[in-house]
C-alpha cells in the first residue's frame, strides 16, 4: 500500500518558554508601518509518496493584511487547501516562514502552537462541526470552554455571537432542528465568540443550496464590513466574488493575485 507521509520542516527546539505556551503576538496594536496580519514567505510544503516527492506549495509568498476580505481560489489538487492549512497554523511549511502579527511561527512547539491558533483564528468548515444534541448556545460557547472562560461570561459571549448572526430566535436548538443555512451561521458565531484577529472559512457554502450560501457569504460578507480579517478557501468563482482580492493557485503556485471583478 502507498502511503502518503508529510517530509518534516526544519524546527529548532522550542524557546524555554514554549512549553508553557508562548504568548500571543498584539494582533490589536497598529505600528506606524503595519505588519501584514498573515504572512507566508518562500513557503514550501512536501509531501513523501513512496519514492516520490510530491511539493504541495512550492516557494509561496503571500501577504494578508489587517481589515482584508481574501478568497483564495484554485481546483483540486491545487494546493489551496494546504496553503489554508498554513494559514490556519494547522501545518508547518517544509521550507520557509509562516508570520502571525509580524511575528514567526513556524518553529513553535506543538503546545504553544495550539494555543495561538485557538486565540488568533476562527474557523468555519463546509461540514459545520456542531456538536449533536447540542443547543445552539452551547455549541458556541465550547471553545470558550477549552479558554477557561468563566460559565456566565461564556454564555454572555455566545448569545452576542449568535444575536450578530440573527439567530437569537434559534439558541435552544440542536443541529438536527437547524437547516443547513442556521447550522452554517451557528458556526459562523461559534468562529467569532473568541474573538478571533481572522476569520477562516474552508468552503463554506459547498453544503448548501445557492440561496442559503448567499445568505452565508453575505454574513461574511458584512462581518468584514465592519472590521474583520476574513480569509476564504473555494473552488466556486461565485463565491470568490464577495472577497475584494482574489489568489488563484495552481500546481502549488499562486499563479495570480489580483483584486475581484
Amino acid at each position: 500500500m502507498i502511503s502518503l507521509r508529510a517530509l518534516p520542516g526544519r524546527r529548532r527546539s522550542a524557546a524555554p518558554d514554549a512549553a508553557e505556551g508562548a504568548p500571543a503576538p498584539d494582533l490589536s496594536a497598529v505600528p506606524a508601518r503595519p505588519e501584514p496580519l498573515i504572512e507566508l514567505r518562500g513557503v514550501s510544503r512536501l509531501y513523501q509518496l513512496g519514492n516520490v516527492t510530491v511539493a504541495a506549495l512550492r516557494g509561496v509568498d503571500l501577504a494578508i493584511e489587517r481589515g482584508e476580505f481574501v478568497a483564495i481560489i484554485g481546483p483540486s489538487g491545487s494546493g489551496k487547501s494546504t496553503l489554508m492549512n498554513l494559514i490556519g497554523l494547522l501545518d508547518r511549511p517544509t521550507t520557509g516562514a509562516v508570520l502571525l502579527g509580524g511575528r514567526s511561527v513556524s518553529e513553535l512547539d506543538d503546545d504553544a502552537l495550539a494555543g495561538l491558533r485557538s486565540r488568533a483564528i476562527g474557523f468555519v468548515f463546509q461540514n459545520y462541526n456542531l456538536l449533536p444534541r447540542t443547543s445552539a448556545l452551547d455549541n458556541v460557547a465550547t471553545p470558550l470552554l477549552y479558554q477557561g472562560v468563566p460559565r456566565k461570561e461564556r454564555a454572555e459571549r455566545a448569545r452576542e455571537s449568535l444575536r450578530l448572526l440573527g439567530m437569537e430566535e434559534r439558541m435552544g436548538h440542536q443541529p438536527s432542528e437547524l437547516s443547513g443555512g442556521q447550522q452554517q451561521r451557528v458556526a459562523i458565531a461559534r468562529a467569532l465568540v473568541t474573538r478571533p484577529a481572522l476569520i477562516l472559512a474552508d468552503e463554506p457554502t459547498g453544503n448548501l443550496d445557492s440561496a442559503s450560501g448567499a445568505e452565508v457569504m453575505q454574513q461574511l460578507r458584512s462581518l468584514h464590513d465592519a472590521g474583520r480579517t476574513v480569509v476564504l478557501i473555494t473552488h466556486d468563482q461565485d463565491v470568490a466574488q464577495f472577497a475584494d482580492r482574489q489568489v488563484h493557485v495552481r500546481d502549488g503556485l499562486v499563479s495570480s493575485v489580483g483584486l475581484a471583478a
